[in-house]
């Protein structure tokens, strides 16, 4: 009887230590675990007050330009409609014939330089606002105790070459993240803010 209640108390303190080495061994959720969060940084883009004011604005200097180069064009038309009437040879007509050509440079310039000043334009802002948006992400983790933050910008379907799949698929990691927090409308919120502050 005694020996049978040893045997029991031995197994049990067996049991009980094994137990406990195989609890230590599970990861668990403990308080230590690291909580996730989203950013849906074209969302954010799109939907901050900032970027429906600097589109507004790019639009109205696109139709400037537009209506410059128009206008140059208009002049060039009258320009290779007027050779028909001069004689060709005469001084007339090749000083009109160098008047065209310097108005065709003139526009074919005129359109380089505005194309890539809306491009520089557009990269800067960009450029600007999503270093401001890393911040506001950051500052907000940290708020909300978050060790990382990740974005999840939806790829848009469909492509429209085979290097827009490309890209995607080499750059949209994130596959699945349900359960995760989503700062995006935060990060809007921010950038409102920090907006209404420099106005």
């Amino acid at each position: 009887m005694v020996r049978t209640m040893v045997f029991a108390s031995l197994a049990a303190g067996v049991l009980l230590f094994a137990g406990h080495e195989y609890g230590m061994a599970q990861p668990g959720p403990a308080s230590g675990s690291s909580e996730i969060g989203i950013v849906r940084i074209r969302q954010a883009f799109r939907e901050c007050e900032r970027n429906r004011r600097y589109r507004a604005e790019s639009l109205a200097e696109q139709s400037r330009a537009n209506a410059e180069e128009e206008e140059l064009a208009k002049t060039i038309g009258a320009l290779e409609a007027g050779l028909k009437a001069l004689r060709p040879g005469g001084a007339d007509y090749m000083a009109q014939v160098k008047e065209l050509f310097e108005k065709q440079a003139s526009l074919k310039a005129m359109q380089e330089f505005n194309k890539r000043q809306s491009l520089l334009k557009d990269q800067l802002w960009t450029e600007a606002l999503y270093k401001e948006t890393l911040e506001i992400v950051a500052s907000l983790a940290k708020q909300k105790g978050l060790s990382v933050v990740f974005e999840v910008d939806e790829p848009e379907f469909p492509f429209g070459s085979g290097e827009q799949l490309m890209m995607s698929i080499q750059t949209h990691k994130v596959l699945y993240s349900a359960g995760c927090r989503d700062l995006t409308a935060e990060v809007v919120a921010e950038l409102d803010k920090n907006d209404s502050t420099k106005k």
